[in-house]
């Protein structure tokens, strides 16, 4: 039988009120704290607290704190991918992150996702794993909603809502978001 973790995971139904589940995340806000509270010449202790908070990619990772998440754990970055001040990222489910892309200032990733019936609302929630590829460039105070998947090299425009999936190689941009047009140049 699987663990309120596992289903969580799998994108199940799952009790978010969990012992477990309260402490990791009781753990990733203390890690978020104490990055949000470290100076810009404190590199190493940063470096340290994003190794200890991420699943992946704490090492190469540039971040401009305060930086938010729920877990940490179910974040998973390729290589050199940057984060600038205030961004957050709800991850229930994994957030998979390609090399080298970059998230503009208060940018949210979500993959929680709660059940239209009010009464299974109260005690359980699911969630939809997002997947960003390499080289994508997300501008200032985007949100990226759970189930997405963007393509590598897509660039989405500052404030939109990313609904729906976005193919490699476009510009897209909006609320909804929808893709512009083909990135040529």
């Amino acid at each position: 039988m699987k663990n309120e973790r596992q289903k969580m995971l799998d994108g199940e139904l799952y009790d978010h009120f969990d012992v477990e589940l309260v402490a990791a995340r009781a753990r990733a806000r203390d890690l978020c704290q104490s990055l949000n509270a470290t100076r810009e010449g404190e590199q190493e202790e940063r470096r340290r607290i994003l190794q200890a908070l991420f699943g992946a990619g704490g090492e190469s990772v540039w971040m401009q704190p305060p930086f938010f998440c729920d877990y940490g754990s179910n974040i998973e970055l390729g290589e050199r991918v940057f984060f600038n001040f205030n961004c957050i990222v709800l991850d229930v489910c994994r957030v998979s992150i390609g090399d080298f892309t970059l998230f503009g200032p208060g940018v949210q990733i979500y993959t929680p996702m709660h059940p239209l019936n009010a009464e299974l609302r109260r005690k359980e929630e699911f969630g939809k794993p997002v997947t960003i590829g390499s080289d994508v460039w997300v501008g200032g105070g985007a949100i990226i909603l759970p189930g997405v998947r963007i393509g590598s090299r897509a660039v989405i425009g500052a404030g939109s809502v990313v609904t729906r999936d976005v193919p490699d190689g476009m510009f897209a941009a909006g609320n909804p978001c929808r893709v512009i047009r083909e990135i040529t140049e």
